[in-house]
């Protein structure tokens, strides 16, 4: 998996305080996006291919606005309507769009609901944040609070399973901050297995197949090849 040695020079704008209270990291991780998104404007990179934050911020306002162009984002058949809709969207003027990021799903939807929009999008916002922070140079790794690990861990166990589910090869998670720290967890079965130690945030993105600093890959050179190489 990339990694970049360079120092940790790049800096965002501090979590909006009022957004960080317990269970609900899916709104603080949202509002520094937003705040990252501003201050990067709409031509940036990500780690998405092919994306601007442009086109990652119109990603996020269709997948809670427009259930009919977010099944395409799961079923390949529906793809090209969904980039039509997310096509659309990228047309508002960059100011509307980081607002509706930020505004989150409108009131309809069930996402609205605290609790679903925390199993919805703790996770989607975390990658998507990090998308945009480790697009731009000298990028660090952040230093999570403990309670945010432990959110992110409890929540391996189902989107792990999920991501994992066409690996060719057994993965095998060691988290090394955490509730869990210390302990192996399989996610995975396979003829072979890799073996991913680091802290948890890293393990996040590691399974999302992002670019992470400090997560140990062990196993033969070909299994953590295809470990890398398999799409989410």
């Amino acid at each position: 998996m990339p990694v970049s040695d360079e120092p940790a020079a790049f800096s965002i704008r501090p979590y909006d305080e009022r957004m960080t209270s317990k269970d609900r990291y899916s709104r603080s991780e949202r509002s520094a996006l937003c705040n990252l998104l501003t201050e990067l404007g709409p031509d940036a990179p990500t780690l998405c291919e092919g994306w601007t934050t442009r086109d990652l911020a119109a990603h996020l306002v269709i997948r809670e606005s427009r259930p009919d162009a977010g099944i395409g984002l799961v079923v390949p058949a529906f793809s090209s309507w969904t980039r039509k809709v997310q096509d659309q969207a990228a047309t508002k003027s960059w100011p509307d769009l980081v607002s509706e990021v930020r505004h989150g799903p409108p009131k309809w939807s069930p996402a609205a609901i605290p609790a679903v929009d925390d199993a919805m999008n703790t996770i989607e916002y975390f990658v998507h944040h990090e998308d945009v922070r480790r697009a731009q140079p000298a990028w660090g790794v952040r230093q999570l609070d403990p309670s945010f690990s432990a959110d992110l861990w409890s929540r391996i166990p189902t989107f792990g399973k999920l991501l994992t589910r066409s690996s060719p090869v057994g993965i095998v998670v060691a988290p090394t901050d955490g509730p869990a720290a210390g302990t192996d967890v399989r996610l995975c079965d396979g003829k072979s297995s890799v073996r991913l130690s680091g802290p948890v945030g890293e393990l996040v993105l590691a399974l999302f197949g992002r670019i992470t600093r400090g997560v140990d890959m062990m196993g033969s050179d070909d299994d953590i090849a295809a470990f890398i190489a398999y799409p989410r």
